[in-house]
C-alpha cells in the first residue's frame, strides 16, 4: 500500500518524484509555491539491468546530480514493472497477495508484495515494488510515498474520462515497453503492459489487444502518452492501421524553468506530483 510522507515540517517547498524501471529511470523536481518544474531528467540504460544494478546506478546519480541532495518536503517513488494485477475491492483478501500475481507474473517466494487502492473504480492494485530502492530512499529521506506506475495511470485516466463517452485506448509509451488502458464510457475495460523490440511488435500488441475486445480500428480513439511523437516510427505504423490518433493534452498545469518536452511526455512522473 502507498506509504505516506510525514515530513511536512521541513522548511522547503521542493518535491521530488523518481520513476524506476529496469530499462531506465526518470526524476523531476517541483517547486510547489511557484508550480514550476525546476528539473526533469531521464536516464536510459544501455540494457535492462537487474534491481541491484539499478540501485547502484541510483546511488551514483545522487552523487553526480547535486539537485537530488536538496531538502524535499515530499518524496515520491514510482515502481515501473509488469508485476501487478488489479482486482475488485470486494474480492480482495490481503492474506492472498501472491495468489493474485502468480498466474500472470513470475514472482519469487522472497518477493515483497504490496498494494495500492484505486478509489476511482473501487479496485485494488497488487504489485511487487523494488524493495531495495524503497529501502535506499527511506535511508536517504525518511518516510515517503510510493505507488505502482499502473496505479497512477489508471487513477489519472479514469479522472480524465469520468464523464467521457465512447471507446478510448490510451497507450503510454516507454523504452521497450508500453502500457495500454482501454476505457469505455468512463469505465476501465482493460489494463495491460507489453514489451516490444520493434515498431512491428508495438503495433502487433496494440492490434491484438483491441481485437480481443472486438474493437474496430476505424471506430475507437487511440491516445498516445509518453515517449512518442508525431512522425516517428511508432506513430507512423500506428497511423497506418488505426484511423483516429491523438496525443494527451491539458494533462498538467506546471510551468517549466527550462524548455519542456511535449505535453504528453513524462505522464506518470508529472501526475505523481
Amino acid at each position: 500500500m502507498a506509504q505516506t510522507n510525514n515530513s511536512s515540517n521541513k522548511l522547503t517547498n521542493l518535491e521530488l518524484s523518481i520513476q524506476i524501471s529496469l530499462s531506465g529511470l526518470s526524476f523531476c523536481i517541483l517547486q510547489r509555491d511557484s508550480n514550476t518544474i525546476t528539473k526533469l531528467e531521464h536516464k536510459s540504460f544501455h540494457k535492462n539491468l537487474n534491481p541491484l544494478e539499478v540501485l547502484d546506478y541510483l546511488k551514483n546519480l545522487f552523487i553526480t546530480e547535486q539537485d537530488l541532495n536538496n531538502e524535499f518536503q515530499k518524496v515520491f517513488v514510482i515502481h515501473d514493472n509488469d508485476l501487478c494485477a488489479q482486482v475488485p475491492k470486494e474480492l480482495f483478501n490481503e492474506e492472498h497477495l501472491a495468489d493474485y500475481l502468480k498466474f500472470n507474473s513470475k514472482i519469487l517466494k522472497s518477493d515483497f508484495i504490496t498494494y495500492d487502492s484505486i478509489e476511482e473504480n473501487n479496485s485494488i492494485n497488487i504489485y511487487v515494488p523494488y524493495i531495495n530502492i524503497n529501502n535506499f530512499i527511506y535511508d536517504k529521506f525518511g518516510s515517503f510515498t510510493f505507488k505502482h506506475v499502473s496505479t497512477i495511470l489508471i487513477e489519472s485516466i479514469l479522472k480524465t474520462e469520468k464523464n467521457g463517452n465512447g471507446l478510448k485506448v490510451y497507450v503510454n509509451v516507454n523504452k521497450n515497453h508500453f502500457e495500454i488502458i482501454v476505457i469505455e464510457n468512463g469505465t476501465l475495460k482493460l489494463y495491460n503492459t507489453s514489451k516490444y523490440l520493434s515498431k512491428e511488435d508495438f503495433i502487433y500488441y496494440i492490434l491484438f489487444t483491441t481485437e480481443q475486445l472486438n474493437l474496430d480500428p476505424e471506430a475507437f480513439d487511440l491516445i498516445f502518452l509518453g515517449d512518442v511523437e508525431k512522425g516517428n516510427a511508432l506513430y507512423n505504423i500506428a497511423y497506418k492501421y488505426i484511423r483516429n490518433i491523438s496525443f494527451g493534452s491539458d494533462l498538467h498545469t506546471f510551468d517549466f524553468s527550462n524548455q519542456k518536452s511535449a505535453n504528453h511526455s513524462n505522464y506518470t512522473l508529472l501526475k505523481s506530483l
